[in-house]
């Protein structure tokens, strides 16, 4: 049985988590979506379809258990709902997915390119961010594509080519800075591209390590 009062303070999380989302740009209009794995039931929160970061309240929040029954509701489920309940079944260390349209990432995904891990945040945060293709009718990534890469519980982000990005994690906030780490990198990296054409630099450094510590652990 689901306790109303884990429910009332994880809807209140997800809120405020989404509307970061939208104030850093990182989502407009009703797209994407994220959500949080309950610990009184086996049943998750999302945000449904056709409402936006921005306006997401107690009141229009879904419950979503694991098996696929949804209680009931005013709203559309969201498109995605199948990849976020089987990201939950397959890794019992996600407890929240941040799902977003970022442009920059998104803009790196459509062109066909995997970003870089190239700082050293993304190195000890990400590690990788694998590029997962269009369904192969050429539609939205469900959980055929999904969840086998994220079975790899060292997987904790990845980019949907065409589509956007999607960060998992212990909570919604770390799961959120996940996403943001991936945008800052797809900006950087651009900006790397461009300058090392500019100036006909063929390759740069990348960095192996992701804190001074591990760097000196692997010294030798």
């Amino acid at each position: 049985m689901i306790d109303h009062g884990e429910l009332t303070a994880k809807k209140d999380e997800l809120i405020a988590t989404a509307k970061r989302c939208f104030d850093l740009r990182l989502q407009t209009n009703a797209g994407g979506n994220l959500s949080v794995r309950l610990d009184s039931a086996a049943a998750i929160i999302i945000k449904p379809s056709g409402i936006g970061f921005n306006e997401c309240d107690r009141d229009n929040l879904q419950v979503a258990y694991l098996d696929g029954t949804i209680e009931p509701s005013d709203h559309k489920p969201s498109k995605d709902l199948g990849f976020h309940l089987d990201l939950y079944r397959i890794r019992q260390d996600i407890n929240a997915v941040v799902h977003c349209h970022s442009p920059w990432a998104t803009g790196y995904a459509s062109a066909g390119l995997e970003i870089p891990c190239l700082t050293v945040q993304t190195v000890e945060k990400i590690g990788r961010m694998p590029l997962i293709p269009l369904s192969r009718h050429g539609g939205p990534q469900t959980e055929v594509e999904i969840s086998p890469v994220f079975r790899d519980s060292g997987i904790v982000a990845a980019v949907l080519a065409n589509h956007g990005t999607i960060g998992v994690g212990p909570t919604l906030m770390k799961a959120q800075y996940l996403v943001e780490i991936i945008e800052e990198t797809a900006q950087i990296a651009y900006v790397r591209d461009t300058l090392m054409a500019a100036h006909a630099k063929g390759s740069a450094d990348l960095p192996s390590y992701g804190t001074a510590a591990d760097a000196e652990a692997h010294a030798g």
